[in-house]
């Protein structure tokens, strides 16, 4: 899986970025299934997240966040990410 994380608005510090790699290896098990994941972080009075996953058999899945607090809106799209990646493995699976 490829990862690309940017930032508009503001620039990242170590601690974010750090907290974003960290964040995205709970994704680890769909390493097999996702060709890459893009995450766009923009500052603008409170942080807005948005993330695009490409799946190997083509589908992808977009979702989208946002919160005062970096951390908070980080771990709100993860948590949505994580539930569409699970969702999508288990619609692929049934298909087979």
């Amino acid at each position: 899986m490829t990862k690309s994380v940017s930032a508009q608005g503001f620039t990242l510090n170590k601690d974010q970025a750090e907290l974003i790699n960290r964040k995205l290896s709970k994704l680890d098990y769909a390493d097999s299934l996702i060709i890459d994941l893009i995450l766009h972080v923009k500052e603008d009075k409170k942080f807005y997240f948005d993330a695009t996953v490409n799946f190997r058999w083509g589908g992808n899945g977009h979702v989208t966040s946002d919160d005062y607090d970096f951390a908070a809106g980080i771990n709100k799209l993860i948590d949505i990410l994580d539930q569409k990646v699970k969702k999508e493995k288990e619609k692929i699976q049934s298909h087979n």
